[in-house]
């Protein structure tokens, strides 16, 4: 019988997981099959004469029998035991309401030319064995998602019309072209790892000459113009899908594609449109001027809710430090084999390295950090109090000072253990970074940059598991170069009120004496330290996360999103920020007090509202929209 000859074939056989399938669906047990619910309906012939000769009133099951209407309905009803699956296919209920209908067909020689169709999904099957060709009526055979590496052609039923072998474990097509199914119409090959360019030799007529439809998609075929030439001799060939494999990442893909196959109609799953093919007209004959290398644009825009952790300083004294925040945000890329890889040491020193000189510092933040200063003076001790204990408070979630070094090895050998682990990139990645920018309710990073890579099959694995965005604050403490601070020593206390008129006195003298010939009502820039040493910057994190790229390998022209990583602000924070704004608006802007005020009466007020820490981020696949701009780059 059928059922018993499951066990003679291997447990990882097509054969074997059909059979599988059949002894599960429970063909002869109850309600199915034949027994003592049905038994006066197989009686033999002679037994059913002499019954008929016997007169009764109405037509009645024995005791203890079941009419076939009532056992097609413990079948029918979703809510009977002997129900199916929800996802059982049609042909599993048209055997199972077989099954109890006539029991007695059941036998091989009925299954073997019964199915035309099987599906075997997700069954761990590994072989495709030769009792597959019993299933002489076979046109249809699906068995995705399993571990098959390599299938014997052979074993394949002369009568198939669809193969589909998606996401298994196949390295080739050479296995399919021993002895291929000659009317095969449909081959389905995705998400497996073809590899090579080879494999081009494979898709040609001599091995598919009746093939309509095929799909190689997400694999890691990288030569199109290869796949192409092969594919021109599949004159039934009216569907492809070749998206996910590295060599659809190239800009000229969809318009040198449809040019060359002229009797497509849907590639990847989108019409080919007239208009199409009229744009890329002759781009299929310029294949070998094309160069095989993709281009992506990576676009950083603006970065909301960030901490404005100047306030929660105290104040620097006269011989420093002058502290100054800056923020960027950095992602890694692949590294290709040409070009970028000679760039990584460059852009991880200028993540980690300190500013050489006091103009990287920029004079502007300099003056703010000491007018900052003599504000926070004037608003009396409370205002230090303050600052200090938040200081406190966030002090667990801060980065301690690190050792200072003139030498820039040195310093970079200091300060790499101290990284946290997200400021450095992936295995095979460069890291890139946006230019630091200091502290505003909206950061505006402005960052653009073009990435060209000629190794398509790693950048294919990067786009699979994407990108970290991470958004860094960096903090440098600098100090006048005749003032030699200690590492360990706090930051100056703030200085008495005597002090200060003293001081304050003093400059006024000399600022008299300096500027007496300059014009009335011009203000002039406070003076500082003619020459500064600066710490290592001390970075931290305020917000990773990754972003999805695998929309760009499934035909999206580009991913564009706004990385969310909560919120960091606090009430207290934004009350002092908005203080401090204010009394600065006050001194340089007076038409903008008014608007600063109801903004911190509006923090006061109770409908504060804090903002995320989030930062805009679009990466780019660059595509080519007709022939003229496929063969610019050319010129």
């Amino acid at each position: 019988m059928f059922t018993q000859n499951l066990y003679s074939i291997a447990s990882r056989a097509v054969s074997a997981a059909v059979r599988e399938h059949l002894r599960r669906l429970c063909l002869q047990e109850f309600p199915c099959g034949t027994g003592s619910w049905n038994k006066s309906r197989f009686l033999p012939q002679t037994w059913r004469a002499w019954r008929e000769l016997i007169p009764r009133e109405e037509e009645a099951v024995n005791p203890g029998e079941e009419t076939v209407e009532a056992l097609l309905g413990l079948v029918r009803s979703p809510h009977s035991p002997w129900a199916l699956l929800e996802d059982s296919s049609a042909e599993d209920r048209f055997l199972k309401e077989l099954a109890i209908q006539n029991p007695l067909m059941f036998k091989d020689s009925f299954l073997y030319t019964y199915f035309r169709s099987l599906r075997v999904v997700d069954k761990q099957v590994s072989l495709v064995d030769k009792d597959l060709l019993k299933f002489v009526k076979l046109e249809e055979l699906i068995l995705s998602a399993n571990r098959i590496k390599e299938v014997n052609a052979a074993n394949l039923p002369p009568t198939l019309k669809v193969l589909e072998l998606y996401g298994n474990k196949m390295t080739s097509m050479e296995c399919l072209c021993a002895h291929p199914p000659p009317g095969l119409q449909h081959l389905g090959l995705g998400h497996n790892k073809l590899l090579g360019p080879m494999e081009s030799l494979y898709v040609t007529s001599d091995h598919w000459p009746n093939l309509v439809s095929l799909d190689l998609g997400f694999n890691d075929l990288t030569d199109l113009q290869s796949m192409v030439a092969s594919l021109r001799t599949l004159q039934y060939l009216r569907l492809l899908v070749l998206q996910g494999n590295p060599l659809a990442l190239v800009p000229y893909y969809r318009g040198f594609t449809i040019d060359s196959l002229s009797g497509l109609c849907v590639l990847d799953d989108i019409t080919v449109a007239s208009s199409e093919k009229h744009q890329f007209r002759g781009l299929g004959h310029s294949g070998d001027l094309l160069a095989h290398e993709a281009q992506l644009v990576v676009t950083i825009g603006n970065v909301r809710g960030v901490l404005d952790s100047s306030i929660l300083d105290p104040e620097p004294g006269p011989q420093g430090p002058f502290i100054t925040y800056s923020y960027y945000v950095t992602y890694d890329f692949v590294e290709d084999e040409e070009g970028e890889g000679d760039d990584y040491g460059g852009v991880l020193a200028e993540i980690v390295r300190p500013s050489p000189s006091t103009e990287q510092l920029g004079e502007d933040i300099l003056e703010e950090v000491i007018e900052e200063t003599e504000d926070s003076v004037e608003s009396g001790p409370e205002s230090l109090s303050q600052s200090g204990e938040l200081a406190e408070s966030l002090a667990s979630g801060g980065s301690a000072p690190l050792p200072r070094s003139t030498d820039s090895a040195e310093e970079l050998a200091k300060l790499r253990p101290h990284l946290d682990p997200r400021l450095l990139p992936s295995p095979g990645t460069v890291l890139f970074s946006t230019v630091r920018k200091p502290w505003a309710d909206v950061i505006p990073c402005g960052y653009e940059m073009q990435h060209t890579l000629k190794d398509l099959v790693p950048l294919k694995a990067f786009l699979l598991s994407g990108t970290t965005v991470t958004i860094v604050e960096e903090k440098i403490l600098s100090w006048p170069v005749s003032v030699p601070p200690s590492p360990d020593s706090p930051l100056p206390a703030k200085k008495g009120k005597g002090e200060k008129d003293k001081k304050g006195k003093k400059e006024k003298e000399e600022k008299d004496k300096k500027g007496k010939d300059e014009p009335k009502g011009v203000k002039k820039k406070k003076e500082l330290p003619k020459e500064l040493r600066q710490d290592p910057p001390i970075l931290r994190v305020l917000g990773s996360g990754l972003v999805i790229l695998e929309p760009l390998l499934a035909g999206e022209p580009f991913v564009s999103t706004v990385c969310n990583f909560g919120v960091v602000r606090t009430l207290e924070t934004d009350q002092l920020t908005s203080a401090r704004t204010k009394k600065k608006k006050k001194k340089k802007k007076k038409k903008k007090k008014k608007e600063k005020g109801d903004k911190a009466r509006n923090v006061n007020d109770g409908d504060y509202v804090p903002d995320a820490l989030t930062v805009e981020v679009q990466i780019q696949l660059i595509q080519c929209r007709s022939t003229e701009e496929a063969l610019r780059t050319l010129l």
